[in-house]
């Protein structure tokens, strides 16, 4: 509880990166730089996804919705750490802190489950080929992703109720760049051990219950690779898998480091470089190893860049 002589603190500062202005230069054009290239690779995907016929498949269907997810989940927190390499004070409102811890967490937390459900749909195609169809109906997809979506903004509720209803009356300095658990909780007057006991079991629930169902899946994509397929047939499956193991790999190897280890283990400034990696990075890269490990999404792009040439003509 607020004591007496005590007040809610009613904006936060970021403490950034840097204090030098020659690397916060060097910075803000690195930032801008993957930033701009993660919005066009994303929405150039679904574009792509969008207007070729051939790509009108579940897997890119869920693939749509994952380049929507890393376009939307950058653009919480990449903008504004672009912005504060420009001011002195790295000043965030309350509420604007709370929206975008909630949006993160919400983004984030759909994307971990879209893979897993990425895995589920490979199993499916790889494993089960003639009724793939059937399974993965359109009806089903839909169900899919509105499911993981559902879940992903429920857990962010909860996350973010559990965050924001501790008392900030101190220092308001986050040593971060942007809104996220551990160094608010490094910031709060209240007891925060119910809250970092609850970030733990969450965090671990969340990814290791995601990541069962991938290793589940891929238990029996490989099973069915070295028993019924040949070994030009093992090449096959394994350049359709990847691109997506590729993705996962690098997302929940991240996300482990980040989240499950006890709060008394944290190093917030060794969190903040992890950060940058899977809040900036990370949805960078995600389309780029789609686009160059996959050979439809490659074939897609040629045929995109053949009517363009045949409309110049």
């Amino acid at each position: 509880m607020i004591g007496q002589n005590q007040t809610q603190v009613t904006e936060f500062i970021f403490s950034g990166f840097t204090d030098h202005p020659e690397l916060q230069v060097v910075l803000f054009n690195i930032f801008l730089i993957i930033y701009l290239i993660t919005l066009s690779a994303n929405l150039g995907m679904i574009l792509l996804i969008k207007v070729d016929s051939q790509l009108h498949t579940p897997m890119y269907f869920f693939l749509s919705h994952l380049a929507f997810l890393d376009a939307s989940y950058s653009s919480t927190v990449t903008p504004k750490a672009i912005a504060d390499f420009l001011v002195e004070k790295k000043t965030i409102s309350w509420t604007g802190c709370l929206i975008q811890f909630f949006m993160f967490v919400a983004l984030v937390t759909t994307e971990l489950f879209l893979l897993s459900v990425m895995a589920y749909d490979r199993y499916v195609a790889i494993c089960h080929p003639l009724l793939y169809s059937r399974i993965m109906s359109k009806r089903c997809c839909v169900s899919l992703v509105f499911g993981v979506y559902s879940y992903g903004f429920v857990n962010s509720v909860i996350q973010t109720a559990l965050t924001f209803q501790l008392s900030f009356c101190g220092p308001n300095l986050i040593n971060h760049f942007y809104c996220n658990d551990p160094p608010l909780l490094a910031l709060s007057c209240s007891n925060i051990q119910p809250k970092a006991i609850q970030l733990f079991v969450l965090s671990t629930i969340n990814l290791t219950g995601s990541l069962v169902t991938v290793i589940i899946s891929y238990i029996y994509i490989l099973h069915d690779i070295f028993t019924k397929h040949s070994t030009s047939g093992r090449y096959k499956v394994f350049s359709t898998c990847a691109s997506h193991l590729t993705a996962i790999v690098i997302f929940y190897g991240t996300l482990f480091f980040m989240y499950v280890q006890p709060s008394s283990s944290h190093s917030l400034n060794y969190d903040k470089v992890i950060s940058v990696f899977y809040a900036v990075v990370i949805p960078m890269l995600n389309p780029l190893i789609y686009a160059l490990r996959n050979k439809e999404v490659k074939g897609a792009w040629r045929r995109m860049k053949i009517k363009k040439l045949f409309c110049i003509i």
